[in-house]
């Protein structure tokens, strides 16, 4: 069979691919499965290793899609109020340990470089563990040094909304970037070896980040602004800062920051959702299992509350104006640009699976990064440009972050 867009064998394009995986399996920035967990089934966690339609992710499709290491989001809103928001933190930090310990065959806990490498060659999942929000340590740096012994290995400065010494991308200007605190919280990061995540900052944040630092930063799931005009991408004056730093900006799959026309699609969204009184889907956060009460009764409470919340009016609204499509071309589109201005050593992978409700044609679920692998071989990537995407880069910022840390605290 011949590849179409290239004339090329298409046995060619999957040997590359192949041949990439088996060298360097994807290390992905960014999977939201625990808090998916948290909603669909209360926290538990069998099952995980047959198929679970509701989700993007299960063990399955992570071997089917090439996956060999995975930060997994210990993602709360950072709505919350803080004290609260370190209690759910620890829920999620709980929920992966669980879903490690009970599929123990297919995953392994990992918190440095050397132990992905070790997992890898044990035929396991490294199972990293990061932050998503500096509101998840409400500004306690003893909080920080705890959730390093627990083994987390990066922290995003801010979620969707500002951190009293940090700025978000989506909400209105605070502290102008990072303020003295914010600086400190980058230093204590470094001295732990947390690697200082970027994605869901402003624009300010990011370079006075990038001014301080003296490890490379990640951003765990951002795409190009200079692509789609949304204030969660990086933009080009950035991109081009990062080499200098070492860092790797790995590309998530959203669509919404991949495409303008989904971007101002779900603006249009958000605004018959305000006129209709819609809640936010995002207001729904469902409580955690208390003692003694089992996680399928919790899980059936939080489907109960939130069944019938599709107000008919927006049904006959998303009839009407169905959500314009995004392909695995406009993923490649983004990473190439990455690395057109930042360049090869400094680009990776952040699908950002089971945090959003739609992903791109083709990379529906975690067993569609080979697709994403083959458009890039068709494109004229090599295997070590590829083999650099999908996993060395990363795994190159965190053993430099350790070779930097000088109080590590993970276990």
């Amino acid at each position: 069979m011949t590849d179409v867009a290239t004339g090329a064998p298409g046995s060619a394009v999957e040997a590359l691919v192949a041949a990439v995986l088996r060298a360097v399996p994807v290390v992905d920035g960014h999977n939201d499965l625990a808090s998916a967990l948290r909603a669909t089934t209360g926290y538990a966690v069998d099952g995980l290793d047959g198929p679970c339609p509701e989700l993007h992710t299960d063990l399955p499709r992570l071997r089917a899609g090439g996956v060999g290491a995975q930060f997994w989001s210990a993602y709360v809103p950072s709505s919350l109020p803080e004290p609260e928001a370190v209690v759910a933190t620890l829920e999620q930090i709980d929920a992966v340990y669980r879903m490690v310990e009970r599929h123990r065959r297919t995953l392994a806990i990992a918190y440095t470089a050397e132990m992905v490498r070790a997992a890898w060659r044990e035929g396991r999942i490294a199972s990293l563990i990061g932050l998503e929000g500096g509101h998840s340590i409400a500004s306690s740096p003893g909080v920080l040094r705890a959730l390093a012994r627990l083994g987390v290995r990066y922290m995003t400065l801010t979620h969707n909304d500002n951190t009293p010494w940090a700025d978000s991308a989506t909400d209105e200007p605070g502290v102008g970037g990072l303020d003295d605190t914010g600086r400190a919280v980058v230093a204590e990061m470094t001295r732990l070896g947390i690697l200082v995540d970027l994605s869901h900052v402003a624009a300010t944040t990011m370079h006075a980040a990038l001014d301080v630092a003296t490890a490379p930063v990640l951003f765990s799931h951002s795409s190009a602004r200079a692509l789609c005009d949304h204030p969660r991408n990086v933009a080009d004056d950035v991109l081009a800062r990062v080499p200098g730093n070492g860092g790797v900006v790995q590309v998530t799959f959203v669509p919404y920051f991949l495409s303008a026309e989904v971007d101002a699609w779900d603006r249009a969204a958000d605004a018959e959702r305000a006129r209709l009184g819609v809640p936010d889907s995002l207001s729904w956060w469902p409580r955690a299992p208390r003692p003694g009460e089992s996680a399928a009764d919790v899980a059936a409470e939080y489907r109960a509350a939130t069944k019938g919340t599709v107000h008919a009016g927006f049904a006959d609204w998303l009839a009407r104006n169905p959500r314009p499509p995004v392909t695995v071309a406009r993923v490649a589109d983004h990473v190439e640009h990455v690395r057109e201005v930042a360049g090869v050593e400094h680009v990776g992978i952040g699908g950002d699976y089971d945090g959003v409700d739609i992903q791109p044609v083709g990379l529906e679920d975690v067993s569609g990064y080979p697709r994403l692998l083959a458009e890039l071989a068709r494109r004229g990537w090599s295997q070590p440009d590829l083999e650099a995407l999908t996993g060395r880069n990363v795994l190159r910022v965190l053993h430099e972050a350790e070779c930097v840390a000088t109080a590590p605290l993970w276990p």
